[in-house]
C-alpha cells in the first residue's frame, strides 16, 4: 500500500503546496472570524486565537508533515478528508493511487 508510481508522486509533490495554501488559508479565515467576534476583552480574543491556532497547527502536522514517498497515500487520504483538492485535481492520481487512498479512508471508518 505504500507503493506509489512515479508519475502520482510527482503529482502529489505538485499538490502538497497547493493544499497546504489553501488549509492555512481557512486558518487565517477562521483566526480573522474570531478576531472580529464581539468579545468582553482582548485576552478572550486572544485566548481564542491561541486555541485555535494551536489545534489547526496540530491537524496541520498529521495532513502535511514529513512529505515522503513511503507515506504519500496516507498523507494524500489526509488531503482529500480535509476536502483541500478539487475533484479535477484528485482525478488526475492513478486508479491504483485512488484505491489505496480509498483503502485506507475505508480502514479509518
Amino acid at each position: 500500500m505504500t507503493d506509489i508510481k512515479e508519475s502520482d508522486w510527482k503529482l502529489f509533490r505538485s499538490l502538497h503546496g497547493v493544499a497546504l495554501e489553501r488549509y492555512c488559508q481557512r486558518v487565517i479565515e477562521a483566526v480573522k472570524s474570531v478576531a472580529e467576534e464581539e468579545s468582553d476583552s482582548y485576552h478572550d480574543s486572544y485566548l481564542k486565537i491561541y486555541l485555535l491556532l494551536r489545534e489547526r497547527d496540530k491537524a496541520l502536522a498529521g495532513i502535511f508533515d514529513d512529505p515522503r514517498r513511503s507515506n504519500a497515500l496516507i498523507l494524500l487520504a489526509n488531503i482529500i478528508e480535509e476536502e483541500l483538492l478539487s475533484e479535477e485535481e484528485i482525478s488526475q492520481f492513478s486508479p491504483e493511487a485512488m484505491a489505496a487512498v480509498d483503502s485506507i479512508m475505508r480502514i479509518r471508518r
